[in-house]
């Protein structure tokens, strides 16, 4: 039986989880966050993302041990994202995992953001060797596994889907709580009229920056006269980007022979991109594998999931190695636990 406490920080979502592996058996002990929010129309900063970190992990870490009921003498390795992600964010973390390595004489494994979210979706829903939808606020990648490692068959050529989102809803102003895509997504479900947006696809790449400025043009000329909706330019904006990421996860799927998909990532909780995916997976026989908010949604758990992984198979992050790296990328990872 092996115990490890995971780290989380990469954006603004501050998690600390901790999971136990005993006998090829995985248990979630506890699942704890606590996110940064600020007012609408405006985006989280490095600097007090980091500041909100700091402020509330103590809190969050004894909540966490509280929760599995135990203290650190049962905790065998301590998981933090080594990246990819935002500096700040990710530094302050790490110098809490660095510390409480050294104050409780336990070994560190420093985990790739991407992989921690492939491995706890892979655990929850039981995939099996699927293609991975990897969709979040700094990251868009199509990926599958061979020969040890995750390689990324597509991926966004500028900003990541989340961000656009993002990025929109400051455009109309709306709630940062619970998060931005969140809202988008309960707005587009009152869309009735459908406004054609660029469908930027590139091979197996896709580009949402000059989506994003067409729609914001969009909104600036005819939100005001009444001729469309905010509802309209949410549902507009959805169903174009998902078509987009369904095609080339369709695309994936048939290169790798693969009959399942995975979603992953805090842009995978969207039910109208579960549904889309769905619908084209249906054709194919093939069953799409999701999860909910409580594991798609940045958290520890992930983090301690992918970490023990690797410690059980043996990797360890020397301390002087223990340092972040914003531009970590998925297919940098030796899997050595997978076959």
């Amino acid at each position: 039986m092996t115990i490890a406490i995971g780290f989380e920080g990469s954006a603004n979502k501050l998690g600390v989880g901790i999971v136990k592996h005993e006998n090829g058996k995985v248990d979630i002990l506890s699942n704890v966050r606590d996110t940064y929010i600020t007012p609408p129309g405006e985006g989280f900063l490095p600097r007090d993302t980091a500041q909100h970190h700091r402020d509330c992990v103590l809190t969050v870490l004894k909540k966490a041990l509280s929760d599995a009921n135990i203290t650190h003498k049962d905790i065998d390795v301590i998981c933090f994202t080594k990246g990819p992600g935002m500096g700040g964010p990710l530094t302050s973390t790490a110098i809490v995992a660095r510390t409480l390595s050294l104050l409780w004489e336990k070994p560190l494994v420093g985990v790739n953001h991407c992989v921690g979210h492939i491995e706890m979706g892979r655990e929850i829903t039981g995939a099996t060797n699927p293609v991975v939808l990897y969709v979040s606020g700094g990251n868009t990648q199509v990926i599958a596994y061979s020969q040890n490692r995750y390689r990324i068959f597509g991926e966004t050529l500028d900003i990541a889907i989340g961000n656009c989102l993002d990025r929109f809803a400051r455009i109309l102003n709306l709630s940062n709580d619970p998060s931005p895509g969140y809202n988008i997504e309960q707005y587009a479900k009152k869309g009735k009229k459908f406004i054609s947006l660029p469908y930027t696809v590139k091979g197996m790449d896709v580009s949402f920056s000059g989506i994003l400025s067409h729609i914001e043009q969009i909104a600036k000329e005819r939100l005001p006269t009444g001729e469309i909706t905010p509802y309209d330019l949410c549902f507009s904006l959805q169903e174009t980007l998902f078509a987009m990421l369904v095609e080339i996860t369709e695309r994936a799927m048939a290169h790798v022979e693969s009959s399942e998909v995975l979603i992953v990532g805090g842009v995978g909780c969207n039910i109208r991109l579960q549904e889309m995916m769905e619908q084209m997976a249906a054709q194919r026989d093939a069953k799409v594998c999701a999860t909910d908010d409580r594991f798609c949604i940045d958290n520890g758990v992930m983090i301690a999931h992918a970490g023990l992984l690797a410690f059980n198979d043996g990797f360890r992050t020397p301390l002087e190695e223990s340092t972040c790296t914003q531009r970590f990328r998925t297919d940098e990872v030796y899997v050595s636990w997978r076959d």
